[in-house]
């Protein structure tokens, strides 16, 4: 039986990952902070077409930015955008006190970041007392306020971000633009991809092993990774082949890029590689995957290559940094196959 702390930790992971899967570092703040003296302004005016096709008219480079998708604050911090408010996301073993998520919580603590509201709790007076010059809004998800669109766009030019179809390094791409950080995005990206080549030339893992990338509920729906997401592009970066989960056991309602939502039934013929990484997981994690008699068969399963990540659930900047700190530092290596 499964203690009351993992079950704790794996209700407040699937409602994360609810929130925010699209498209999920231990102390990188001094890295963006270094990122300043690159920033460059471009010209402005300028107007930009967000996401949702509307034509963003920005008439000078943003000062005060009011983020009302807390999954794309973390971006924008690492951009050392001027985020000074941000919506925040409910108090889980995934964020801080004010609801920031760990993985950049102490960024948006020594930046002043104000939380503005809580995810489901909308508050517009409180995203203009911020007085903002730019506010940023999400296509979907939890922490979407399309809804409220239009009176966001009354108090400050409104940018509308889709961070469910795109890996964290365009989306910083994307908001570079919208915010004059442009440099800062590519520094950003090129310093993530220097470190990780690294990183995979230190691990050596052998050619052809497989992989898989699940979010694990047991007796429920798990997300598994396609090859087609972010979650795939930083593992296969380090040397492994995802397997594609088997379509015939998605329950997406709508077809993903990055999960398919796979029923628990038929995760043991989709999360078939030879190593299982599990998502926003602790060690009770992997071993409640150990003990599930319905995975039992699963080759990772047997030679015990189950891997937790914690930081997962929403691939940022800081959380794609914290995945490569594990297998820089705490990564055990792969087990011989049996």
């Amino acid at each position: 039986m499964r203690s009351p702390a993992f079950k704790f930790i794996s209700v407040a992971a699937a409602a994360v990952l609810t929130l925010s899967m699209g498209a999920c570092a231990s102390d990188n703040s001094s890295e963006t902070s270094d990122n300043t003296a690159a920033a460059e302004t471009g010209s402005w005016p300028r107007t930009i077409t967000d996401d949702a096709g509307n034509e963003v008219k920005i008439p000078a480079k943003p000062e005060r930015i009011v983020s009302t998708t807390v999954s794309t604050t973390g971006s924008l911090l690492a951009l050392d955008a001027p985020v000074v408010g941000s919506s925040t996301a409910a108090i889980s073993p995934q964020s801080d006190e004010n609801g920031w998520f760990t993985q950049w919580a102490d960024v948006a603590v020594e930046r002043n970041v104000e939380p503005v509201y809580q995810l489901g709790n909308f508050d517009l007076e409180a995203v203009v007392a911020q007085d903002p010059d730019l506010i940023v809004v999400s296509t979907s998800g939890a922490d979407s306020e399309m809804d409220n669109l239009a009176q966001l766009q009354e108090i400050a030019p409104t940018y509308v971000a889709n961070y469910g179809n795109k890996d964290w390094k365009t989306l910083a791409e994307d908001l570079g633009e919208v915010t004059g950080t442009e440099a800062n995005a590519e520094k950003v990206a090129k310093d993530f991809d220097d470190r990780a080549a690294g990183i995979k030339q230190k691990l050596n893992i052998p050619a052809g092993s497989t992989a898989s990338i699940v979010s694990y509920n047991q007796g429920d729906d798990s997300p598994v990774g396609k090859t087609t997401g972010p979650h795939a592009a930083l593992i296969s970066a380090l040397g492994f082949e995802i397997v594609e989960p088997l379509e015939k056991f998605d329950t997406s309602a709508q077809k993903r890029e990055d999960f398919a939502f796979t029923s628990y039934e038929g995760l043991s013929e989709s999360a078939t590689g030879d190593s299982v990484f599990l998502i926003s997981a602790n060690d009770e994690t992997a071993k409640a995957v150990k003990a599930d008699a319905t995975l039992a068969n699963l080759p990772s399963v047997k030679n015990s290559n189950i891997f937790p990540l914690a930081n997962s659930f929403r691939l940022d900047y800081y959380s794609s940094n914290d995945i490569l700190d594990y297998f820089e530092n705490e990564f055990p290596g792969l087990n011989a196959t049996k």
